[in-house]
């Protein structure tokens, strides 16, 4: 059982969703704005939501943005949009996964199941390891997900950290971009701006560029190693 919220404006389709998850055992709570989905992430804790792009106040694309400043909740954008360079777009900005309507009850309830195990993993700290890994200056603690490096705090997203402590569990290893996205982000699909995008965002937290790397260091054609300033 989850408690999930359905952000949808069509009322057909919202009923439609809202009856079969209640039936699925899901606690379901529903709204038709963006505006109120941020209000009642902010106000309730939910499992998942469950995104529709088509939003009369605001568009889902850029609710997934707000989501993501206060929230890490797992999002699953549900949409008419079929555009691959706008999914890769959403992927990047923070979806958890993508489905294109129409969809069955089925094929939802399977993407639902998978984000939860994957986030739920990670919440109790799925076979933690027994030390903190240290590699440099950067210390990543997985179990309670916190990153210092020279002793002050990263800031990090959910993805960002799973990608560094990916990479500090092999220090000095490439990994290809194919592993990160199955391993990273649970996805057998996607392209290299995927894992760019967030490469970039790490490399500024981490104080250094993909011209002058520290610690991250891409291989071009072959994949991205992490490993202790020489």
């Amino acid at each position: 059982m989850a408690r999930v919220l359905v952000v949808e404006d069509d009322q057909f389709v919202r009923s439609a969703l809202i009856r079969h998850l209640t039936e699925a055992a899901h606690t379901v709570r529903s709204v038709g704005t963006a505006l109120e989905a941020l209000r009642e992430v902010a106000q309730v804790g939910f499992d998942v939501v469950i995104l529709d792009l088509g939003l009369p106040d605001l568009d889902g694309g850029e609710a997934l943005k707000m989501l993501r400043g206060i929230t890490d909740v797992p999002v699953i954008i549900a949409t008419a949009r079929d555009d691959e360079a706008e999914i890769v777009r959403l992927l990047n900005d923070g979806a958890d996964d993508y489905l294109t309507k129409p969809f069955s009850v089925e094929h939802l309830s399977a993407r639902m199941t998978a984000v939860l195990r994957r986030s739920r993993a990670t919440a109790a700290g799925a076979e933690p390891p027994s030390r903190v890994i240290r590699v440099g200056g950067l210390s990543i603690d997985p179990l309670r997900r916190q990153a210092e490096l020279d002793g002050a705090a990263l800031d990090l997203t959910r993805r960002e950290f799973d990608l560094l402590a990916f990479l500090a569990e092999r220090p000095g290893v490439v990994v290809a971009r194919r592993e990160l996205l199955a391993e990273v982000w649970q996805q057998s699909y996607g392209d290299d701006q995927t894992i760019d995008v967030h490469l970039s965002w790490l490399r500024r937290k981490l104080g250094e560029t993909a011209a002058r790397p520290r610690y991250l260091h891409t291989l071009r054609g072959v994949g991205v190693k992490l490993e202790p300033p020489r």
